[in-house]
């Protein structure tokens, strides 16, 4: 049965079959951080997003071609193109220069990604604004001889008035902001909705960042570089374009703008926007202006595994608001948990589980309902309830199942494989009260375990080999109370939980 991808269109508002210009090769542009602070785990929601978008168009058999840019210039505090580049503000806050913030924030940035097993393209498809400025320049001349733009006394604008098609990726209401309703009023724009293309470096000052232009020294608009940077390296049209949906009523709408007056051409053909994560019982937006943004270092401090977090993502569809909280956290933490002891329950501990999985043993009935989940519009709560049956199927071997997950692993990036604990053997000292070796018991643990409990699990399991309820359960008690250690019975062993 030939499977087929269906993705929520922004611009027509309907769920679409995806087929990209070229057969089974996608170009795919993510809109990326602005690198003058850390990333919160709002931003890192969407790149999680956009990660499970690019695995699942490579599990139905696609080759990605996907563009991450990181903007190092031009992104100013305001959208009506007014107060500080975020770039400059940060290496004032900092004592540092624009350049080393930016190296700093995109290394931490790409840090943050490999923790959550996000996928990087490669660094010619990472690239940097700085690095396309001259390609910046020639599509604003380009839009100047066509007769889009117009000069002000801080920089090269847009005139959305000559783009008819402005209003319909975001459905704008016109008359409703010609008062200024969405932007901050500039009596210079002709129209509300006009943005700038070059800003003109201020005459008291000097920035770090500016170059020279065929008006003057300045710098690039923020959103004339994704048009740049797309065009540059995927072409005129691109298949899908990404990003959060804050980015919807202008970031986004102004890239349309802007590179379809250009080039005539359709500029991306599907449009992909991940919802917000929402703190708070207000359920306020996560952004750092406001300063209520936790980062993902925040979150390994109060003891969580990145991959928690991707669990938690993964449990919330990426069209749906995301409400953050250390409890929501600490219940994704229990399911990782939950995933990892019945992994280690039902799957063989005497070899590395890599060495047990094979293409032909994946099930076939499993592996078509889980296509049938993720191509539906990235739909992966549902994926995970195909994951859960699968675990607790009666009629799959161990082997079927490792194989089973470890393919659906390659969509949820959770790196299940890892999820194997350490069998420790008992080695107790040779008095008279050591079990033989037929009759130790394989301990399964993800911390250090003494050889003082060892000797105790041991005793335990030969207490209940030989029915002796009593002292089984005495010893029970004592590691719990005495060691700290709560026992769990498994075909494959005994799981040791530290408490």
């Amino acid at each position: 049965m030939k499977q087929t991808v269906f993705l929520f269109n922004t611009l027509t508002r309907k769920k679409e079959l995806f087929t990209p210009q070229k057969p089974s090769v996608v170009s795919l542009y993510t809109c990326g951080p602005t690198v003058y602070n850390y990333a919160h785990v709002g931003n890192l929601r969407t790149y999680i997003f956009e990660d499970i978008l690019q695995r699942v168009l490579e599990y139905n058999g696609n080759r990605v071609e996907r563009v991450l840019n990181i903007t190092d210039v031009g992104h100013l505090t305001s959208d009506a193109d007014l107060g500080e580049d975020k770039m400059e503000k940060g290496a004032q806050r900092e004592g540092k220069t624009v350049w080393d913030i930016a190296k700093f924030y995109t290394n931490t940035f790409f840090d943050d990604l490999k923790a959550l097993n996000c996928t990087l393209p490669d660094e010619k498809h990472l690239p940097r604004a700085t690095d396309y400025v001259p390609q910046m320049i020639k599509l604003i001349q380009k839009l100047e001889k066509k007769g889009f733009t117009y000069t002000t006394s801080d920089g090269i604008y847009f005139d959305t008035e000559k783009f008819p098609q402005y209003p319909d990726l975001a459905r704008l209401d016109l008359e409703g902001l010609q008062e200024g309703a969405r932007v901050t009023r500039n009596d210079e724009k002709k129209n509300p909705t006009d943005f700038s293309l070059w800003k003109f470096s201020p005459q008291d000052k000097q920035r770090q960042m500016e170059w020279e232009s065929p008006w003057g020294m300045g710098f690039p608009g923020w959103h004339i570089e994704c048009s740049a940077m797309a065009m540059a390296l995927l072409g005129e049209t691109i298949d899908i374009h990404c990003g959060a949906i804050d980015h919807v009523p202008i970031h986004h709408t102004n890239e349309i703008a802007q590179s379809e007056a250009a080039s005539g051409k359709l500029f991306a053909r599907y449009w992909v926007h991940g919802e917000w994560l929402v703190i708070g019982s207000a359920g306020d937006k996560m952004s750092k202006s406001s300063g209520n943004f936790i980062t993902l270092k925040t979150v390994q401090e109060h003891g969580f595994d990145p991959v928690d977090f991707r669990y938690l993502c993964l449990m919330t569809h990426y069209r749906s608001k995301l409400n953050f909280s250390w409890d929501s956290l600490q219940a994704a933490k229990n399911g990782v948990e939950t995933l990892k002891n019945r992994l280690n329950t039902v799957l063989p501990q005497g070899k590395p589980w890599s060495t047990l999985v094979e293409k032909k043993l994946i099930d076939p009935v499993a592996k078509e309902s889980f296509l049938v989940a993720v191509n539906n519009d990235l739909n992966m709560p549902q994926a995970m309830d195909v994951v859960g049956r699968v675990l607790k199927s009666t009629t799959l071997s161990p082997e079927q199942k490792l194989s089973t997950l470890a393919d659906f692993d390659s969509v949820l990036g959770l790196n299940l494989l890892s999820f194997q604990r350490k069998v420790s053997k008992s080695h107790a000292s040779s008095d008279a009260d050591k079990p033989h070796s037929d009759e130790e018991v394989p301990v399964i643990s993800d911390e250090p375990v003494s050889e003082e409990v060892v000797v105790l699990i041991n005793e335990r399991y030969l207490a209940r080999k030989t029915q002796d309820w009593k002292k089984a359960d005495e010893i029970r008690d004592e590691l719990k109370n005495t060691h700290g250690v709560v026992l769990e019975d498994s075909p494959s062993g005994v799981i040791v939980k530290h408490t």
